[in-house]
């Protein structure tokens, strides 16, 4: 994004929490490999895993360094990207909203610490385990905090619709995946990749910023809520295949979709993850296009199986949505490398 004149908020903190050039190398390293996957030159899958929310410090980098073990057994087959989600969307305004929020679930709010507390978890991540990783961006002006250290971006389901959301992933550099709405509506999915990969002129943070356009904006699916309120899933072969036709009537570029495997495609039971992505994968073997189209997956995991209330203090366990614990999250790790 090329901004006309200087942002200082955000220039404070990374003043404050530079990278190193050792780090800034291993971010330019990671984004080379992620377009490689993106625009199909590398055959890996993408992983997006960790928790639903990034809680704690100390309880997240014990997962990573759970995924930095794995990584170098599946590389070949592989490329993990860890979730280290710090905004939660909360439409009705009750329940945990992220480390950006509240750096310590059970205190009020204290976003400046917060902002602070953030961005050192994403620099101990790829200081100390070389991972840079994913954030979900809640809100478009706060991307600024994270957007030299982010491997990638998530669009969510009630900010998809938002032109805002849709004109910053314009000119964010590497991949962002857009979810479809929970309505399932794929044509609001399909316009917000269109415009997040067209140039444009607009207002951020006040000043006036040109973009690029985005060639790495693509499709999440992760299922939808009918008018009665029940979950449906889209993930099944025949889904698969209609987004390849939707792809099919435009001009984007670089096709591509990421399975979000929890969610309403989960019914919000984490325990099923590891069937969809079986699922996913024999459509992928059965179908050369989809094969093409699905770069890989968006998973919930922690250490803990299930998720607890606040205050109840079970180490790596979620304190929002119900995540995948590791042993299992371990043997699907395996045998996504097997099946790929």
């Amino acid at each position: 994004m090329i901004f006309e004149r200087k942002l200082t908020i955000p220039k404070e903190v990374k003043e404050m929490y530079p990278l190193t050039e050792a780090m800034a190398k291993t971010v330019e390293e990671r984004n080379q490999a992620i377009r490689d996957i993106f625009t199909g030159k590398d055959d890996r899958l993408v992983l997006i895993i960790g928790p639903c929310s990034a809680d704690r410090e100390d309880s997240v980098l014990d997962y990573i360094s759970r995924l930095y073990e794995m990584q170098e057994k599946v590389k070949d087959k592989i490329f993990i990207i860890p979730r280290i989600y710090t905004n939660k969307p909360r439409t009705t305004g009750d329940g945990y909203k992220g480390m950006l929020h509240q750096p310590d679930p059970e205190e009020k709010p204290d976003m400046f610490k917060g902002i602070v507390q953030i961005r050192e978890l994403h620099m101990r991540a790829l200081s100390e385990y070389g991972f840079s990783c994913a954030d979900e961006m809640l809100y478009p002006e706060n991307h600024r905090y994270l957007d030299d250290i982010l491997a990638y971006v998530a669009v969510g389901a009630r900010s998809v619709e938002n032109q805002q959301h849709r004109l910053t992933a314009s000119g964010i550099r590497g991949p962002v995946g857009m979810k479809n709405p929970t309505s399932g509506d794929l044509s609001v999915m399909m316009n917000a990749i269109t415009a997040a990969q067209h140039k444009h002129t607009f207002i951020y943070r006040g000043w006036e910023v040109h973009s690029e356009g985005n060639e790495l904006a693509h499709a999440i699916l992760r299922g939808s809520v009918d008018k009665y309120g029940k979950m449906m899933p889209n993930y099944h072969y025949e889904d698969l295949r209609n987004l390849c036709d939707e792809y099919a009537k435009t001009e984007l570029k670089n096709p591509s979709v990421i399975i979000d495997t929890n969610h309403c495609n989960s019914g919000k039971d984490p325990l099923q993850q590891s069937r969809i992505v079986k699922e996913v994968l024999y459509s992928c073997n059965y179908n050369p296009d989809i094969k093409r189209l699905v770069k890989g997956f968006m998973i919930e995991s922690y250490i803990e199986d299930g998720n607890q209330k606040i205050g109840e203090g079970v180490y790596g366990k979620s304190i929002t949505d119900a995540c995948l614990g590791w042993e299992k999250t371990e043997r699907l790790i395996y045998d996504i490398a097997e099946n790929q």
